[in-house]
């Protein structure tokens, strides 16, 4: 124990101490609590304390210490549930000399069980008189009294458990997040979606132009790739009879790590047989904005203090339409691919030089116009080149039926009527092959799916982080997963 913190080093022995001197028992899991704090508090906090000295009902109750004031005779605590926060009352006088010896040994960030009845104190403040207590769980680390600013980000992220413990808005965020992902998954299955799971070791990595994770499976002597889309697999589900699928589940992609990314990440993907990226547009209004009142209470929200109306009908605009009249791209820019390539050089756009026009068309978009559409917005008529899954136009074929959605001046769901066409698919492969784009190798199975026939379908995919992000007004996509991925660090 010669390196430990002081401060853990004083616990422990102070526990040891409880152990031997009061006979305070070690670790128990016998203790049964019978009321959150936030059905006390619905139960009594509009009764006066006149009311409150007639109620006999003792409540059983467990939590973690947050504060502690003593006054000699008396002391008062505040703990938290994972329902919310309450003062308690301990009085010498009612605990009696030993029990309320040992409460004075207890410290902030100790879980407890405790028993009483509820009172009102002379300031009116709604708490517990506790009858008795027990401790259940020694904290050996102290609480931090500060846990926010710059230099403690990465740290909050590191030790989450501590986060939630000392920050309301935090819990706050991963419940709403949680409720979201439910009101999606009714949504889904309130117009007749299928949940179903799809692999997440793929022996090729399809479905996305990504660079993916690898791994070995010893056994079967053999590379696999964790996935970066389920795409086509939900897709063979299609083929297989299936009419309406999704999967909310984790993807995985070995690429940077910023504000908007993280490698791994939760994503939704459905597919809707006998639909087109046009009945997706409307689905996914109403599906979003539901979503909204219904876990929020509204459709128009705050995020970064720009007010967002989430009402349907959202706006539109092609691709180019965007770049032009929201960007500022010239429109010659988006017409002739020698005046895109000399405008996007001249904009310090990173290319090769041998990009056709739909790629640079493309990379014009993302760096002018992106971050300007706050509201939300479809972009549409994306380049043939840069959609290597999606259906062609019937009306032009340099584009496909497809569209990405924009909120807050980000990406939040790209859909598209689905190429099942095998000959055009296989051809698309061999150009993305050829460029080095997405898989390796040519995805036979799919390919052999395709040829047995998929129904017309549409589909799209949601980043629910950061759909997350937007109703939860959190700048960082680090602030709503729950545990992001980080460089290892030294455990202090």
């Amino acid at each position: 124990m010669e390196d430990i913190n002081p401060l853990v080093k004083q616990r422990i022995e102070k526990y040891e101490s409880l152990k031997s001197e009061l006979g305070v028992a070690h670790f128990p899991n016998t203790y049964r609590k019978d009321t959150d704090i936030s059905d006390f508090i619905e139960s009594y906090q509009t009764k006066t304390p006149e009311e409150l000295l007639e109620i006999k009902a003792v409540h059983h109750m467990a939590g973690r210490i947050m504060a502690v004031r003593s006054f000699g005779k008396a002391s008062f605590i505040h703990f938290q549930d994972g329902t919310g926060q309450l003062q308690a009352f301990f009085e010498k006088a009612m605990l009696g000399d030993k029990d309320y010896a040992l409460f004075r040994k207890l410290d902030i960030g100790d879980i407890i069980g405790l028993w009483g009845t509820p009172i009102k104190t002379r300031t009116g403040e709604l708490s517990v008189y506790v009858q008795g207590f027990e401790l259940l769980t020694k904290s050996f680390h102290p609480l931090p009294e500060k846990w926010h600013g710059l230099k403690d980000v990465e740290t909050r992220y590191r030790q989450r458990y501590v986060d939630l413990i000392v920050s309301p808005e935090v819990r706050q965020t991963f419940l709403i997040r949680t409720r979201i992902i439910s009101a999606i998954r009714a949504y889904m299955d309130a117009h007749g979606f299928v949940e179903v799971e799809t692999p997440m070791m793929q022996t090729i990595a399809g479905g996305a132009t990504a660079k993916p994770f690898l791994t070995h499976h010893n056994a079967l002597d053999m590379d696999l790739y964790m996935r970066i889309a389920p795409e086509l697999y939900l897709k063979r589900l299609l083929v297989g009879g299936f009419e309406r699928v999704y999967e909310i589940n984790r993807n995985f992609r070995n690429e940077g790590i910023s504000t908007r990314h993280n490698p791994e990440f939760t994503m939704m993907e459905f597919y809707m047989a006998y639909a087109d990226y046009n009945d997706l547009m409307r689905f996914t209004e109403d599906m979003i904005s539901g979503v909204a009142r219904q876990v929020l209470g509204k459709e128009v929200i705050t995020y970064q203090e720009a007010e967002i109306d989430l009402s349907p009908p959202w706006k539109c605009y092609t691709l180019k339409e965007a770049a032009v009249n929201i960007g500022g791209v010239p429109s010659e820019a988006m017409e002739d691919r020698e005046t895109a390539l000399s405008y996007c050089k001249g904009r310090g756009i990173e290319i090769v030089g041998d990009e056709p026009l739909g790629e640079l068309q493309l990379a014009l978009f993302e760096q002018t116009t992106e971050d300007k559409l706050i509201d939300p917005t479809f972009i549409t008529s994306y380049p043939t080149e840069v959609s290597p899954l999606s259906r062609k136009s019937n009306e032009n074929p340099s584009v496909v039926d497809r569209f990405e959605l924009y909120i807050a001046g980000r990406e939040i769901a790209n859909a598209f009527s689905e190429l099942n066409d095998p000959f055009d698919q296989r051809e698309r492969f061999v150009e993305q092959i050829k460029k080095k784009e997405g898989p390796s190798e040519i995805d036979e199975d799919y390919i052999r799916a395709l040829e047995y026939g998929m129904p017309p379908a549409a589909g799209e995919g949601i980043g629910i982080d950061r759909l997350v992000m937007l109703l939860t007004n959190s700048p960082s996509i680090r602030d709503v997963i729950l545990f992001p991925l980080l460089r290892k660090g030294e455990v202090s």
